[in-house]
Parts: structure tokens; C-alpha cells; sequence
């Protein structure tokens, strides 16, 4: 049933669980379990562990030559050098909107692999916003340094074809969803998601406009994970697990 996974939403993390507009409301009312930044340590993890689970991201024929991106005290750092023009990283909450519930949970990991249009032109957001945190910044001065970055040009327009494999079994994606399902996503500059047929009855394609990021993201669920193993079909009963659903 394609139905419930309209309601579901992903962070940029792409991900990412993005939650509908009724849970952010409700969330005004009931406190976050994770108002403030943890410790910069529990975000952290240790590099070869963090490789393999960037790497989880995509079939081994796309990771095994892919740049690697590990996070360290300062920002993301380059770990291992590519060949094929795919980037290879492990998001963190702060991907995510920044009315998330889940923006500082320090225990969310989004394995992502991007292509070299998204590296090109979708990496510099999460590695801007990934500074900005690190150095102290709050959500709200985050969100205003993003902004003054868009129109002063620092930060580019999401290049045509710019894309991401999100197929990773061992991710953590919210609380409540896990590693949910493996998933592609495709970002555009901010469109009328109607354009794609998308959130149709019978379409395959969930859109979430990003407007702090100024782009409009495709998801499409697909059935199989990155070690080849099937996903588990998506069914009322796991639907009603996820947070969009539960409202």
C-alpha cells in the first residue's frame, strides 16, 4: 500500500524521517526529547566503523571506488580518495529541518552516497550546516547563516541529475522509524511536486520541499538493500510505527 508512505518524512538526511506538518505543530506542545546539542562526542564515531557504514550507503560496484567522508571535531573530512565521482558519508540529525524533533539526537546515522552532480552541488549544505554546529552555532544562527549563504551565492543551485542512494540496513534514520526503508532520492531547486506526479494515489514518489535549503526532494522506496537482501514490504500495521503516521 503506497498510501502511508506519503506521510512519511526524511530529514536531508536525506534523511531522514521528515515529519508532516501536524507533528511539527504537536511538537510545539510536547517536549523534545533531545532539545539542546549533545556532547560534539556522541556524534562522533570511530573512522573505520564510520567508512564501512558510509560505504553501506550503495551497492559495493558504486561504493567500492567512491570518496569517503568521515566527521571529525571540526567538519567532515576526506578518508579515502575516489575514482568514480560518487561521495560516500554519514549524515547526521542536523540534516535534518531544523523544527525537527530529532535535529540534535545524537544516536541518528544516515548512510548517503552521492553522485557528482549532488557532490558538486547538494554536499557543500550539509557540510556548511555541519561547521556552522560544530562551531558553536544554534539552530536559529544556523539557520540564518544558510540564508546569508544562499543569496550571497556561497552556496550553489542544485545541479540537473544531482541524486543519492539511501540503501543502508544499518542506518538509523529517527527513533521511531529506524533504518526505515532503502530509498533513492533525487533534488531539484524548489518545484511544484505535482510536476513528477508525486504523493499521487498509485505513485511511487514522496516530495518534500525543502525551503531552508531552498530545493524540493524525490524519494523512491525500493525493494532491495545495498547487501542485495529484500526489504520488507511496507504494511499498515509498520506504517502506524512511523512518526508522520501515528498523528
Amino acid at each position: 500500500m503506497l498510501k502511508p508512505f506519503r506521510t512519511i518524512a526524511f530529514s536531508a538526511f536525506g534523511l531522514v524521517v521528515m515529519l508532516g506538518a501536524a507533528l511539527r505543530a504537536q511538537a510545539q506542545d510536547v517536549k523534545t526529547p533531545y532539545p539542546n546539542m549533545a556532547p560534539v562526542g556522541q556524534y562522533l564515531m570511530e573512522r573505520d566503523t564510520e567508512i564501512a557504514l558510509a560505504r553501506s550507503a550503495a551497492p559495493v560496484s558504486i561504493s567500492m571506488d567512491a570518496e569517503i567522508m568521515v566527521l571529525g571535531n571540526h567538519g567532515y573530512e576526506n578518508a579515502v580518495k575516489g575514482k568514480n565521482g560518487f561521495v560516500c558519508m554519514v549524515e547526521r540529525s542536523w540534516s535534518a529541518p531544523i523544527d525537527d524533533p530529532d535535529f540534535w539526537n545524537p544516536k541518528l546515522r544516515g548512510p548517503i552516497c552521492l553522485n557528482a552532480s549532488a557532490a558538486r552541488t547538494y554536499l557543500p549544505l550539509t557540510i556548511k550546516k555541519t561547521e556552522l554546529v560544530l562551531a558553536g552555532r544554534s539552530k536559529a544562527q544556523m539557520s540564518e547563516a544558510m540564508s546569508a549563504a544562499f543569496d550571497k551565492k556561497e552556496l550553489p543551485t542544485i545541479e540537473s541529475g544531482a541524486m543519492c542512494y539511501m540503501l543502508s540496513k544499518q542506518g538509523y534514520l529517527s527513533d521511531s522509524a529506524g533504518h526505515w526503508h532503502p530509498h533513492l532520492m533525487f533534488f531539484v531547486p524548489l518545484t511544484d511536486p505535482a510536476a513528477w506526479g508525486a504523493d499521487s494515489t498509485g505513485s511511487p514518489i514522496i516530495a518534500a520541499k525543502v525551503d531552508q535549503d531552498r530545493l524540493t526532494i524525490f524519494l523512491i522506496p525500493v525493494g532491495q538493500w545495498s547487501d542485495g537482501t529484500a526489504d520488507t514490504p511496507m504494511i499498515e500495521s509498520q506504517a502506524e510505527k512511523t512518526p508522520a503516521a501515528q498523528n
